[in-house]
């Protein structure tokens, strides 16, 4: 049967959303062991080709299986906090107790034959507390070497998701949310089913722990779930947005738009297809933050673009209308 998670009355009010880094580093990790996802990601693959030949990786390799399998919760722990900092995250790995995550290695090695033998499966599991801080270290350079460098626009993407379901649950309750999150998901009756899940004998029982929804730039086909103690019973899904995140944006906007609204404008409207941050127009754009600022607040008050605070962040994203103007509609 698919995994199903049994969610009542206290889980429904602790249903929360995050953004964390190192989830997303873990994902990119596991989307680079795993070729079906590669889809949307190859011009990402391609521009760092170079810099994943040079990486070392292999201890992590080690605990990252190429196909399905489990992945030690710790190295991807649910956040506490709503939008930790990836330094946070990193000292929160690195205190991981010893035993818990040897019991989670464990259980990772368990899913190929003989790789708990191996040189490297024995000492991992011979001295955990050493093992965790080798593939803290280790994230922590496939987070500088991979996300680190794209990490503003896939905050922003996974922001503007978190937006999105956040007015869907305003507009619709929590049935229109957990309704919507992914074409695997099913939910009826106070139970989210995870159909992409094969035959899973467990259940996740109604315990009050509440339920971590996380949108990833990388996890899409798949549906990610995590609910083993002590951690928080997390779904981690493909975010809205996900598939335009590394489109090199059209360097001229369409000349009526521009005509209408002005060059400069209509080209921050146009290159607006994921949310970003005045800093971030301002470097693709080659002008200054003042007069980027000044531009986004223009089409911010015609109607054209929301402006939201996320961190120290205010991220403009394009509404409706101005999506319909800049497609020509």
């Amino acid at each position: 049967m698919p995994l199903t998670l049994h969610l009542g009355a206290d889980d429904l009010t602790r249903c929360r959303f995050a953004i964390s880094p190192m989830c997303q580093t873990h994902e990119a990790l596991r989307m680079l062991r795993r070729p079906a996802r590669h889809g949307y990601h190859r011009a990402w693959l391609r521009r760092l080709r170079r810099t994943l030949a040079g990486l070392d990786l292999s201890p992590l390799w080690l605990f990252v299986p190429r196909a399905g399998g489990y992945t030690p919760d710790f190295l991807g722990a649910p956040p506490e906090e709503p939008y930790p900092s990836i330094d946070d995250e990193l000292a929160r790995m690195r205190a991981t107790d010893p035993a818990l995550a040897r019991a989670e290695m464990v259980r990772s090695l368990a899913g190929t034959p003989g790789l708990a033998e191996s040189p490297q499966g024995r000492a991992a599991l011979d001295d955990p507390a050493r093992a965790v801080h080798r593939l803290a270290d280790l994230t922590e350079l496939a987070w500088h070497a991979l996300i680190a460098p794209d990490w503003p626009r896939h905050r922003a993407v996974l922001a503007a998701d978190i937006a999105h379901r956040s007015r869907q649950a305003a507009d619709g309750g929590l049935d229109a949310l957990l309704a919507g999150l992914h074409p695997g998901i099913g939910w009826a009756g106070q139970r989210l089913t995870l159909h992409m899940y094969g035959d899973h004998a467990d259940a996740q029982r109604p315990d009050g722990r509440g339920i971590l929804l996380m949108p990833s730039v990388f996890v899409w086909p798949d549906v990610v779930s995590g609910f083993a103690r002590p951690w928080q019973p997390t779904v981690i899904y493909p975010a809205r947005g996900m598939g335009r995140l590394h489109v090199t944006p059209a360097p001229h906007p369409p000349a009526a738009l521009a005509r209408l609204l002005g060059h400069r404008r209509a080209a921050l409207l146009a290159d607006l297809r994921v949310p970003a941050s005045t800093t971030e127009l301002a470097a693709r754009h080659g002008l200054a933050p003042s007069s980027v600022s000044s531009h986004l607040a223009a089409l911010h008050t015609a109607g054209l673009l929301d402006a939201r605070r996320q961190g120290y962040y205010v991220l403009y994203e394009r509404t409706a209308l101005g999506d319909r103007l800049a497609a020509g509609a």
